[in-house]
């Protein structure tokens, strides 16, 4: 598969990295020289500009993507570029700051595929592994609805499939995974999942039993 990754902080540069080693071809933009100098660096094609530009998109390949991943802390930048991703038939994936309102994002949530949240996905990790790992330790982000980061164990019916092939409930979504001890980001359908793999989950309160179901060993 092929995308366009807009923004190499943090967020663009894990999720360009896990790209790359499962074997995607992707472009990196970003308007900082700097970032664009170390993306290249490390092995990755580059475009220099605003990544809310879609001249600059179309120099990226944005036109033959399969998606676009917008990562830049500037929530216009991330929404203008997901806009000309749709505007090329591309899967949109918009990052947004868990400091904004709950309208902002009902806003632009209606426009794209898939958004993330970076901070709410390292404190939703971080808490769990601090508290031992254990599946019912998650985040409330809803009053209906729960977020939990697991570790794929040796049994899971999961090990061995792809992200679209997990039988999940129909209200559960992973919205982050990573290989073991590696930073999340953001899955793929073609991801397989393997012992030791991360993931990061939401889902309705009320399915929580069936998601364990499908994710955890029997005997978990």
């Amino acid at each position: 598969m092929r995308f366009v990754i807009v923004g190499y902080g943090r967020v663009g540069s894990h999720t360009a990295r896990i790209l790359h080693e499962e074997g995607h071809d992707l472009v990196v933009v970003d308007d900082d020289p700097d970032r664009v100098e170390r993306a290249a660096n490390n092995g990755f094609d580059t475009v220099e500009g605003d990544g809310a530009d879609e001249d600059v998109l179309l120099e990226a390949g944005v036109d033959e993507a399969d998606a676009i991943g917008a990562f830049t802390p500037d929530l216009n930048v991330n929404f203008a570029a997901c806009m000309v991703g749709n505007h090329h038939g591309c899967r949109t994936v918009l990052r947004i700051d868990e400091d904004y309102r709950e309208e902002i994002y009902e806003r632009y949530a209606e426009d794209v595929d898939d958004i993330v949240y970076p901070e709410r996905l390292g404190a939703a990790g971080a808490k769990t592994a601090m508290l031992g790992g254990d599946f019912n330790v998650v985040a409330d982000l809803a009053a209906n609805l729960q977020m939990t980061v697991l570790e794929i164990q040796e049994g899971s019916p999961a090990v061995g499939k792809r992200m679209s092939e997990l039988e999940l409930p129909e209200s559960a979504r992973i919205y982050a995974h990573g290989r073991a001890r590696e930073a999340l980001t953001i899955p793929l359908p073609g991801t397989e999942l393997a012992v030791g793999d991360e993931v990061a989950v939401v889902a309705e309160t009320e399915r929580i039993d069936e998601l364990q179901a499908a994710l955890l060993p029997a005997s978990a």
